[in-house]
């Protein structure tokens, strides 16, 4: 009797000593080839050698495919409220989008000549067409390695992992600290998307308060009190998004003094480092820290203007081996799921780094002078209180909601500005941090100008003064 070779399997003993196959067919032994049976299970191997069990389970009666737990508990905060709103311009207004943190999209903040060209020689090199290393090209890795090392944090190619923008370095550490059932301490008002990768690995986010009164300085004994025994990271935004305030050094060495206390590393994310006003000044916490190892997140998309670039880093600042090979080996894991950072701006990356200082000075000069503009304009407007930042590209405004008696909350507030006016401001419920607006600092100077102006014209038409007010206006008038 033949048999074709398709329909043939071998019935396999899996005793821990070896596997023991007879030829079968259909799963019936064949004719003398008997069973050995050690009290383990029996499987089927097919001819080219898969594995799969005897009994053949039931199959499906009805399709039924539904997304994983991780996609149904991702969320960004921001889309969620944002797409949410009833955003129609006034037909009679153009347009200002004061909410998009791409200092790209008016096109008056051009990336720098050197850095234009350093990426087109990287291209007429074709050297950089393949796959790269998961963790980026050794001499890429040296150059950011050269570029932040200091005296106090020194740092070799070994200690950088370069990513798709500081997004995935953020998402590579939360993933290499932290395990499901953990808590992770974020600020409030803080970049969303810790809570959005937080979540949909299942960890806890815990938000720590920054205060607006301490130019957003952290609420040092808030932050402590929120820290368990499952807290596995503590995330510190400097300069801020989407406060624009840079915490003095002093404070710095505070925040550390609470992370060694309690053992806990901290991710900073230092996208904004180097986009300081002048007067101010921002040193890495690395820098600062004898004891708490530190996982720095940073990139190319604000300091060098080129966000689209998707160029990332991780610096990894390990204090008396405390991250030790394990951390380092679970971030080289982690890289190797997807390959990250671009291979032909990998290769520019020398000389992107090398854009000349002047180029530098005038982009913080603008961010400075439009902040200020913001500031001054909104700080007489009634029911208004910005508070003027010291860095990174944005401006946080309080809403005295008791005088808009209009509006429910500061989204209400921003989508009647839309409506009216055709200023888009994002609500501070976007950061967990209701009754105020962000605004985007890096527009055209006449348009901010005619953003403030609107904002005035809009506030002026809304604005109510409180009962008590005019109690108080009545017995100052007898």
């Amino acid at each position: 009797m033949s048999y074709r070779m398709e329909r043939q399997s071998y019935l396999v003993q899996m005793n821990g000593n070896g596997v023991h196959g007879k030829p079968a067919v259909n799963g019936k032994v064949l004719k003398g080839s008997g069973v050995m049976h050690h009290g383990n299970g029996i499987h089927h191997v097919n001819v080219n050698g898969s594995l799969y069990p005897a009994k053949a389970k039931s199959r499906r009666q009805r399709w039924e495919v539904k997304p994983s737990d991780m996609a149904n508990n991702t969320l960004n905060p921001i889309r969620a409220i944002v797409d949410g709103m009833k955003l129609t311009p006034n037909p009679d207004k153009p347009m200002i989008a004061l909410s998009i943190g791409d200092p790209t999209v008016f096109g008056n903040l051009p990336t720098d000549e050197t850095v234009r060209q350093a990426l087109k020689d990287a291209i007429d090199s074709e050297k950089y067409n393949g796959y790269a290393p998961s963790v980026g090209y050794l001499k890429s890795r040296q150059a950011v390695a050269n570029f932040y090392s200091c005296p106090e944090a020194p740092l070799e190619a070994e200690d950088v992992i370069l990513t798709s923008g500081c997004s995935q370095a953020i998402d590579l550490a939360i993933s290499v600290l932290c395990n499901p059932g953990d808590n992770i301490l974020v600020p409030c008002p803080g970049f969303s998307l810790y809570k959005t990768l937080a979540v949909s690995l299942g960890i806890e986010v815990k938000l720590y308060n920054l205060l607006p009164e301490k130019s957003w300085e952290a609420d040092l004994q808030h932050m402590e009190s929120l820290i368990d025994e499952r807290t596995s990271c503590l995330i510190v935004t400097n300069p801020s998004n989407p406060c624009g305030s840079v915490f003095s050094k002093e404070h710095l060495q505070k925040i550390l003094n609470v992370a060694s206390r309690h053992c806990v590393p901290i991710l900073a994310d230092e996208i904004y480092t180097d986009l300081v006003f002048p007067g101010c000044t921002s040193p890495s916490m690395a820098s600062l820290s004898s004891s708490v190892p530190i996982l720095s997140c940073g990139g190319l998309a604000k300091r060098w203007l080129v966000p689209g670039w998707r160029m990332g880093w991780i610096l990894i600042h390990d204090r008396n081996n405390i991250f030790g090979s394990e951390i380092r080996q679970g971030l080289v894991k982690l890289s190797q799921r997807i390959l990250g950072a671009c291979s032909v701006v990998q290769g520019a990356l020398e000389g992107i780094l090398n854009a000349p200082q002047s180029f530098y000075n005038n982009t913080i000069s603008f961010l400075k002078s439009n902040s200020q503009i913001c500031f001054n304009e909104l700080s007489t407007v009634p029911g208004l209180t910005p508070i003027m930042p010291s860095g990174a590209m944005y401006l946080m405004v309080g809403i005295d909601m008791g005088h808009f008696p209009d509006f429910k909350n500061d989204v209400d507030f921003t989508e009647a500005l839309v409506t009216e006016q055709s200023v888009f401001c994002l609500p501070a419920s976007a950061f967990e941090f209701p009754n105020y607006f962000r605004i985007v600092v890096t527009v055209p100077e006449h348009l901010m100008v005619e953003a403030c102006g609107r904002i005035r014209e809009f506030c002026q038409r809304h604005y109510r003064p409180r009962s008590s007010d005019s109690s108080d206006s009545n017995d100052l008038d007898q």
